[in-house]
């Protein structure tokens, strides 16, 4: 599928079920002057193809479709509009927003989709077809254990863009993202994997750019196998600079995971642009309502849903992600809106073809796959239910950890569970603990510190009246909305950041940190900054290091230290290490256990958690501390007596020194004390 080069000429193959003809468009290099239309001579099983001999790597082109076009029956054929093919690798050119590029005459009324005669071909961009080929000489990938993965969620652009530590020329690049000194960042923070915001060729939609705004997130793609050519370094553009990063990441331990989108395509509902898979058979590359060809099928909210169960369709999605795998030795995919790649005709389904497909594979069965367990369809909240291999978002884990630390009542068994792994909802088809991705703050809402500076959303730069992201954050404001000079106020603010921060990484499961949230990075209260591509949304790195920074790098090497604190398999408190010695218990804080009826006690905000794993011919145990109130309380350490030692009290973050204790310690408001003991056996 797509244009393949074999060194002689390039084949052309692209699908659809129902067109009459296709045509293969060329242009000259800069893609503005059309220079021939071939019609692609054959078609076999639904595919048209042809070879043209002679034609090289650096060809641009693009396809022209001819077919019925009766709306009513679902079919938007429009050889007037050119078309991306669905396989291009590279684009060159900008959209430019043109009612030209829409299949209809724009402008009447809502139902009318009346045929439009214009050429689209000045404002597309184009494919070119590539070669390939790249030495990647000993490139391995690191193969991190999940249980030993640390994920830092960033955006390509944001990440680097006010670094000043990167070249002018390269700030916002992937070449960036593979500088020396943002390698040895990522080291020293502790992370193993960094989760890319989408990076595929993304549109930019047409109601930001009247409002002078951007699509910075990139869940609007355009072209699933070519990179968004935003993101090449200005001097070279060229894709080989993707590969050298990943290899440098690589050669630091550090995986890659994409955020990849297959539930929808920018193209929008049916009164949305003819760009390419509308165009090229829109009945067979999306979902129609049933007995309503006309309109599609939207649980995704952006106004169409991928026809993921069209086998062609499946097809496209498994060669992008092998492409992704293959071409760039990417580590591992994010499913944004997971549920909808998995819900087939009678609904979510673990065991769907998409699953299978991605399961069976062996390449893409051998990465990480996370998905996005929910999306706005029928039966669309999946936490939990999605099959072995594939680990999820746990909202759960990111509301109860806000609401735990903002002092709700009856939070303290949630967060137990939480702790966890959360075994209540992953502990199926034999899956492990980092089934569950743990995380407090995502690209999606307020970022750490927003959520104890903010008790209400400011997305008023959006231009949606404010109305836009979610309402309830389960943050809180500490006694000022916003920026304050209240020292009280700051120092309440970075207390509860700080307990959040251990909470994530004390806690079984795969930690997920959002890129700045290590030294307190500010959307300035936005939690929707999805079309904020300027400084509210890119890190700010003035004033680090910080103590919170150092403060995380020092979490991160607890966990990478005590196998205690990200055991696999989920605990229960059936196996004894020792006589008396659980692998988990709970106590309270007068060092009771804490029995079934005290976990119901909706005013409890103290406990301990007491976990140990074995490590070699020793016992790693720990001991975590929490307070969720507001005042300092005291401690009774549990039975049996072992050689603790505090090795973190986020009250107190300055003291990095192991402190030996005995019967009783004293937890500050707001706290997470760790201590730990290894014990013979």
């Amino acid at each position: 599928m797509g244009a393949s080069w074999d060194g002689l000429g390039v084949n052309f193959a692209v699908f659809s079920a129902h067109a009459e003809q296709i045509e293969l468009c060329v242009f000259d290099p800069t893609g503005r002057r059309e220079l021939a239309r071939l019609e692609l001579p054959c078609c076999t099983d639904e595919v048209f193809h042809g070879y043209l001999p002679q034609a090289k790597p650096g060809m641009v082109y693009g396809l022209r479709a001819h077919g019925p076009y009766q709306p009513e029956e679902g079919h938007r054929f429009n050889p007037n509009k050119l078309l991306l093919d669905p396989y291009a690798q590279k684009l060159i050119g900008e959209l430019h927003w043109s009612d030209a590029l829409f299949g209809y005459r724009v402008g009447g009324a809502r139902e009318d989709l009346t045929f439009d005669r214009r050429d689209s071909a000045p404002f597309m961009p184009k494919a070119v077809v590539m070669d390939g080929s790249y030495n990647w000489g000993g490139d391995t990938p690191p193969a991190r254990l999940w249980g030993e993965t640390v994920i830092y969620e960033a955006h390509v652009k944001g990440l680097t863009q006010l670094n000043p530590e990167i070249a002018p020329h390269e700030r916002g690049s992937f070449a960036a993202l593979g500088d020396p000194w943002m390698i040895e960042y990522l080291q020293k923070l502790g992370v193993t994997a960094i989760e890319l915001l989408p990076i595929q060729a993304v549109l930019q939609d047409r109601f930001l750019a009247t409002k002078g705004l951007r699509n910075y997130w990139g869940y609007s793609t355009l072209a699933y196998f070519a990179p968004e050519p935003s993101y090449l370094c200005a001097s070279s553009g060229s894709l080989q600079e993707i590969r050298q990063t990943v290899r440098r990441l690589h050669d630091a331990g550090i995986e890659i995971i994409l955020d990849v989108v297959y539930n929808h395509t920018c193209e929008g509902s049916e009164m949305g642009p003819t760009l390419s898979w509308r165009g090229l058979d829109n009945l067979a590359y999306y979902q129609s309502v049933q007995g309503h060809p006309r309109r599609l099928v939207n649980d995704t909210g952006c106004g169409n849903t991928l026809n993921i169960t069209h086998p062609r369709v499946l097809q496209m999605v498994m060669d992008s992600l092998r492409h992704w795998a293959e071409a760039y030795h990417v580590d591992g995919f994010r499913f944004d809106l997971g549920t909808t790649l998995g819900r087939e005709a009678h609904g979510f389904d673990p065991g769907s073809g998409f699953f299978d497909a991605i399961r069976q594979d062996p390449v893409l069965g051998r990465l990480k796959l996370i998905s996005e367990p929910w999306d706005l369809g029928p039966g669309g909240y999946q936490l939990g239910h999605h099959p072995p291999g594939f680990s999820e978002w746990n909202d759960r884990f990111r509301d109860t950890v806000r609401r735990f630390w903002r002092g709700d009542h009856g939070q303290r068994a949630e967060l137990a569970a939480r702790l966890m792994g959360s075994s209540d909802i992953f502990e199926n088809f034999r899956r492990k603990t980092w089934a569950s991705i743990n995380y407090v703050a995502c690209h999606d809402g307020f970022t750490m510190a927003d959520l104890t500076a903010y008790a209400e959303r400011h997305n008023a730069a959006n231009g949606e009246d404010n109305q836009d992201g979610s309402s309830e954050n389960f943050s809180a404001n500490h006694g000022a909305e916003g920026p304050s000079e209240n020292l009280s106020i700051l120092t309440l603010r970075e207390a509860k950041q700080r307990a959040m921060l251990a909470t994530l990484f004390f806690s079984h499961g795969t930690p997920m940190l959002l890129a700045g949230d290590e030294f307190g990075r500010t959307q300035q209260g936005n939690n929707n900054a999805y079309c904020q591509d300027n400084a509210i949304s890119w890190v700010d790195w003035s004033g680090v290091p910080n103590a919170m920074l150092q403060f995380t790098q020092r979490l991160t090497a607890l966990r990478a230290a005590h196998p205690s604190l990200r055991a696999e398999n989920f605990l229960h408190g059936a196996t004894e290490l020792r006589p008396g010695l659980e692998d988990v218990a709970w106590f309270d804080e007068s060092a009771q256990k804490l029995a079934d009826h005290a976990w119901g006690d909706p005013a409890a905000q103290l406990f301990m958690l007491r976990r140990g794993v074995l490590n070699g011919s020793t016992a790693d145990i720990t001991l975590a501390v929490f307070n969720g109130s507001d005042a300092p309380r005291d401690f009774t350490l549990p039975n049996p007596e072992l050689p603790w030692e505090i090795i973190l009290d986020s009250a107190n973050p300055e003291n990095d020194a192991a402190c030996p204790v005995e019967l009783q310690i004293k937890a500050c408001a707001h706290a997470v004390i760790l201590l730990a003991a290894a014990v013979a056996l």
